[in-house]
C-alpha cells in the first residue's frame, strides 16, 4: 500500500481509467471511491485512499474497493485498512446500521432490552483501527437510535458475549475480534438472543440491511454521544463475577484441587485470556498456573509467534515449554488470543512434550464430563435425556462412547454456530447437553455459554488432570484407556493454502465428475470408496433417496468420503481463511489395539487423498508449513 504523506492531497477527480479498460468497466469502482471520500471521517483511511488516487494506484484501489466484505460465518472477518473490502471505521458503522435496522424489524422490545458489545486487544495503527474503537462506534450507532448498549469497559474473552446475551436477556451480542487470525485482521462476530452465533436467515437478513443502510446516519461519527448517555451500561463487573459463580457449579473435586500438587503453565498468546484463566483457577480453588510472562499481556503485534494460533502446535508453545521446564510443570494450557479455544500439552515419561489434538481433548473432556455426571446421576432413566454434540469433521469418539453408555450423540455441520443453536433447541426441550466440541480445539463444557469457551475448558482440563494424578494416571494414559474401552479413533487433519477461487472450484468439480459426468471417485489409490456425502450439492450415497440429512450450503465446498477400511475423510473450504482443509479418521471397534498399524494405515490413506484428490502440484497448492 502506498505510504502516507504529510501534505494534504486535494480532493481528487474520478480515477483515470487505465489503458485497456473496457467501457464503463470502472464506473462501479469510481462510484465506490467517490462515495468513500464523501463518507469516511477517519483521517488515516481517508488519507490512504486519497494517496492511492494521487498515485493512480489502480491495483490497490481495486483491492480495497472491488467488493464489500461478505457477512458470512457469524459476521465479518477481514484485514484492517481502507475501503469496503476491509475492516475500518466506516465499514463498522455501515455494518452496525444494517444490524440495527434488522434487529428493530425483528424485536419489538429492542429499545427495552438492548445489545451487548465487547472487544479484544487488536489494533492497526496505520489505519487508526482497533477493536476498542470499532466497539465504541458500534455502540454509538445503537445509542443514536435510542437502543440500550451494554458495552464492556475492557477487553474480555469472546465467550463473555454469548454469556451476557442470555444472562442479561438481551436481543443480540457483538464481539469485535479476529480470534487467532494474523495480526492485521479483525472481525465482527454476532450472537442472537438465544445466546448462539447467528445462522440463516439472520445472516442474509443482516447482509441485506447493510446494503440498504450504507450512508452514515447523522450522529454516526459522534462517538462522544455515548459518554454520558443513560443508555450506556458497563456489564464488566457483573459478568466477570456471575460467570465465575456459574463456573463453580462445574467443579467436582474442590477438596482435592486445594491440595493438588500438579503444576500448570498457562499462555494467553498475547491475547485477552490471562486474568480470566487466573480467576477460573481461583474459582476451582487451584493454585493459579504460572503465566508465560512474555505472552501474558495483550499485544496486537503478537511479537513472539509467527501465527497467534495454538492449533499450529509446538511453535506457538516454545516459551510455554521453557517455563514448564523451569517450574517443573507437567501440563501446558494455551488459549488463542480471544480465549475461546484451548490447546493442551503434557510432558511424557520420555521427556518429550505431547500436544493433544482437538479430537483427543474432545475424547478426554467428553469422557470426564460423562464420568462426573454419572457419579451424580445414578438413575439410568436420565440417560435418555442426555446429549453430546460434535461437528461432522470432528472425531466420532463421542458416538462410540454414547452407543456403549446409552446417551444420545448428534453431529452438526462444521462450526459452533450449529452446535450452539442445536444445543439451545435441546435445552428448550428439557434435555441436558453435557458437552460439545470441534476438532479445531473448541470445547463447550458448560452450557451456560452456547459457544466454545477456552476459559472453562482450561480449568476443567486442569481438574481432570489433577483427578487422574491422584490415580497415578497421565492424560495420555487415560486417552489410551478410552480408546481401549470404546475403540481406537485415530485422526489426522491438515490443509493446503490456495488464494485462487477458480482452482478451488475446479478441484471440487473434478471430484464430482471424476469418472465421467456426475460420478464421484470409486477408489483413492489402493483404498475403496464405500460412500460419498456432498453437503454442497445435497447428495448422500448412503441415504435411500440419495439426499443428505444435514443442511446443505451451495456457498461452501464440503465432500465426505467413507472408505471400506473404516476410514472417513472430509474435504472442505474454510469460511475465514484461504485454505482447503481435510480431516481423516480411522475408527475401529474395541479389541483392535495395534495402534502403530492403524496409524500407518491412516497415514497411507491421507497420502492417497493428497495425491489423488488434492493433486497439489497440478493445482499449485501450498502445503501447511510445519
Amino acid at each position: 500500500m502506498a505510504g502516507r504523506t504529510a501534505a494534504a492531497v486535494p480532493v481528487p477527480t474520478p480515477v483515470p481509467a487505465a489503458a485497456g479498460d473496457g467501457p464503463g468497466g470502472d464506473s462501479q469502482l469510481d462510484q465506490e471511491v467517490s462515495q468513500w471520500l464523501r463518507w469516511d471521517k477517519n483521517p488515516n483511511t481517508l488519507e490512504m485512499v486519497k494517496q492511492m488516487i494521487a498515485d493512480n494506484n489502480r491495483e490497490e484501489l481495486q483491492k480495497c474497493f472491488c467488493s464489500r466484505m461478505e457477512f458470512g460465518t457469524a459476521g465479518l472477518r477481514a484485514a484492517m485498512g481502507p475501503g469496503i473490502a476491509q475492516m475500518n471505521d466506516l465499514t463498522i458503522i455501515q455494518t452496525t446500521q444494517g444490524m440495527c435496522r434488522y434487529l428493530e424489524k425483528t424485536f419489538s422490545d429492542l429499545k427495552k432490552r438492548g445489545v451487548v458489545i465487547s472487544f479484544d486487544a487488536r489494533a492497526h495503527p496505520s489505519s487508526g483501527g482497533s477493536s476498542k474503537r470499532f466497539a465504541q462506534l458500534a455502540a454509538t450507532t445503537f445509542i443514536s437510535q435510542d437502543i440500550p448498549v451494554y458495552l464492556f469497559s475492557n477487553i474480555t474473552p469472546t465467550p463473555f458475549v454469548p454469556y451476557a446475551v442470555t444472562h442479561l436477556n438481551l436481543c443480540a451480542g457483538i464481539m469485535i475480534t479476529a480470534s487467532h487470525n494474523p495480526k492485521q485482521d479483525n472481525g465482527y462476530k454476532v450472537y442472537w438472543d438465544n445466546g448462539a452465533q447467528i445462522i440463516s436467515p439472520h445472516d442474509k437478513g443482516i447482509s441485506q440491511a447493510i446494503e440498504e443502510n450504507q450512508e452514515p446516519w447523522p450522529k454516526a461519527w459522534e462517538d462522544s454521544i455515548i459518554n454520558n448517555s443513560p443508555l450506556l451500561h458497563d456489564p464488566y463487573a457483573t459478568i466477570n463475577n456471575d460467570y465465575f459463580e456459574d463456573l463453580k457449579k462445574y467443579c467436582f473435586h474442590r477438596n482435592a484441587n486445594k491440595s493438588s500438587t500438579v503444576k500448570f503453565v498457562h499462555t494467553s498468546v498475547h491475547g485477552v485470556g490471562h486474568d480470566f484463566v487466573q480467576s477460573a483457577f481461583k474459582a476451582f480453588e487451584f493454585v493459579p498456573p504460572s503465566a508465560v510472562s512474555e505472552q501474558k499481556d495483550p499485544d496486537p503485534e503478537f511479537p513472539t509467534v509467527k501465527y497467534p494460533n495454538p492449533e499450529e502446535g509446538k511453535g506457538v508453545l516454545t516459551l510455554s515449554f521453557a517455563l514448564a521446564e523451569k517450574t517443573q510443570a507437567k501440563i501446558v494450557l494455551a488459549n488463542d488470543p480471544d480465549a475461546d479455544r484451548l490447546a493442551v500439552a503434557e510432558k511424557q515419561e520420555s521427556g518429550e512434550w505431547r500436544v493433544f489434538s482437538g479430537n483427543e481433548m474432545g475424547a478426554l473432556l467428553g469422557w470426564w464430563l460423562f464420568t462426573t455426571w454419572r457419579e451424580k446421576n445414578q438413575d439410568r432413566n436420565a440417560l435418555k435425556d442426555l446429549y453430546m454434540l460434535s461437528s461432522t469433521v470432528s472425531s466420532k469418539i463421542l458416538r462410540a462412547i454414547a452407543l456403549k453408555e446409552g446417551f444420545h450423540f448428534e453431529e452438526t455441520l462444521t462450526g459452533f454456530k450449529w452446535m450452539g443453536n442445536r444445543a439451545k433447541q435441546l435445552i428448550d426441550q428439557g434435555k441436558t447437553v453435557l458437552f460439545a466440541f470441534e476438532e479445531a480445539i473448541g470445547y463447550m463444557c458448560c452450557p451456560f455459554v452456547l459457544d466454545k469457551d477456552g476459559v472453562s475448558a482450561a480449568v476443567i482440563s486442569a481438574e481432570l488432570t489433577s483427578f487422574l494424578a491422584t490415580k497415578n494416571l497421565s492424560l495420555a494414559q487415560q486417552l489410551k484407556a478410552i480408546y481401549v474401552e470404546y475403540g481406537y479413533h485415530i485422526t489426522k487433519a491438515s490443509y493446503f493454502i490456495c488464494h485462487d477461487q477458480n482452482i478451488i472450484k475446479n478441484l471440487f468439480e473434478n471430484l464430482r465428475n471424476y469418472d465421467g459426468k456426475n460420478t464421484y471417485p470409486k477408489t483413492c489409490g489402493k483404498f475403496e470408496v464405500s460412500g460419498v456425502r456432498d453437503l454442497t450439492t445435497g447428495y448422500d450415497s448412503n441415504q435411500p433417496d440419495k439426499k443428505a440429512i444435514l443442511p446443505t450450503s451451495k456457498s461452501s465446498q464440503m465432500i465426505t468420503f467413507t472408505f471400506s477400511n473404516g476410514g472417513v475423510a472430509t474435504m472442505r473450504t474454510s469460511g475465514t481463511e484461504p485454505k482447503i482443509k481435510y480431516y481423516a479418521e480411522l475408527c475401529v471397534p474395541p479389541g483392535n489395539s495395534d495402534h502403530e498399524q492403524l496409524k500407518k494405515e491412516l497415514d497411507d490413506l491421507v497420502s492417497a487423498i493428497e495425491e489423488y484428490f488434492f493433486q497439489p502440484e497440478k493445482n499449485k497448492l501450498q502445503p501447511k508449513s510445519e
